[in-house]
């Protein structure tokens, strides 16, 4: 190669590391879209506005939440995944969106693994069994035997056909030989109002979207589906105190579409990261019954893979199929 060939390659090369730099550092250039794959009133929906809000500020852009409910998720999903991969658009991504689509769904016009870049984890939702206080049961085991007891009386309530509240209740079903009726709605918001009005009696729901009524006394909760007691409600025992091996929650992040800069996938993880260790918006999001927590791109990657496994075992256990 010639002196004068070289000269063009190294200034080709340091204008492409001067051009990724700038990609970098002038994101971003126009207000960025936060997908939420679900409807508002969930405790996926809290987080995504409490996040979007300290973004606004951090980047000096408008974060807009949008959701796009239906098809568990998978409408947003594919939106988000043919989007133009630029940061602009970015993703609530969840358990049925990543790790449970894949196995309910007949088909889905995405791949949760190779059109999306995970940005970072944000942390995990606890559920919990909550029940209608007309219900004689105040702990776990005694909630079992009255099921058993009355069989197919009991109406189980959801967020939609195959979501990770639906599925935390028929891994319950399947560990413990009890069954109940499915009843899904669309989205949390209208469950918990039937939940409140008697027309269904249990719901695994996850935190931010029920504490408050549990608190409050209009429904009882029997049980966090944690390892763990949660410290928000230390008097509520784990289920898995009862029912060893059981554990459930909703592991939660933010992705975008597969081809997205990875400066600019890095520039993202370390403004999310910050907003979610701010002790402010810590404190926000523990009191809602959430965990918060961080991780690498890449780290996040491996956790979604994960919990596709786990979730795929529960899924054919049960026999469930969303068309």
């Amino acid at each position: 190669m010639t002196r004068a060939l070289l000269r063009v390659f190294f200034c080709a090369a340091a204008l492409g590391l001067i051009g990724a730099g700038a990609r970098a550092q002038d994101f971003p250039s126009r207000p960025l879209t936060l997908v939420v794959p679900f409807a508002p009133g969930s405790g996926i929906d809290a987080t995504a506005r409490t996040v979007a809000e300290e973004l606004s500020r951090s980047l000096k852009q408008p974060v807009i939440v949008d959701h796009k409910p239906g098809a568990n998720g998978a409408i947003a999903a594919t939106a988000v995944a043919r989007a133009a991969p630029d940061g602009h658009t970015i993703f609530m991504t969840t358990v049925s969106t990543h790790s449970a689509n894949p196995h309910l769904l007949k088909s889905i016009p995405y791949d949760p693994l190779k059109d999306f870049a995970g940005i970072s984890r944000m942390g995990n939702l606890p559920f919990m069994l909550v029940i209608d206080p007309a219900i004689p049961a105040r702990s776990v085991p005694e909630f079992i035997a009255y099921v058993k007891a009355n069989p197919g009386k009991i109406n189980m309530a959801s967020s939609g056909n195959g979501t990770s509240v639906h599925l935390s209740g028929e891994m319950f079903m399947a560990m413990t030989g009890v069954k109940m009726q499915h009843v899904p709605y669309r989205g949390a918001a209208p469950a918990i109002t039937d939940m409140l009005g008697g027309q269904v009696q249990v719901i695994f729901d996850n935190m931010p979207s029920i504490i408050q009524h549990v608190r409050g006394g209009a429904l009882r909760a029997l049980g966090v589906t944690t390892a763990e007691r949660s410290p928000q409600l230390p008097d509520v025992q784990a289920i898995g105190e009862t029912v060893k091996g059981y554990e459930a929650s909703a592991l939660f992040g933010i992705g975008a579409p597969a081809k997205t800069p990875k400066d600019i996938i890095q520039k993202l993880n370390a403004e999310i990261n910050a907003v979610m260790t701010d002790p402010v918006v810590k404190k926000q999001l523990v009191e809602l019954g959430g965990e918060p927590r961080i991780q690498t791109p890449e780290a996040f990657g491996a956790e979604i893979v994960a919990e596709t496994e786990k979730w795929k075992k529960v899924v054919e256990f049960a026999g469930l199929k969303v068309e």
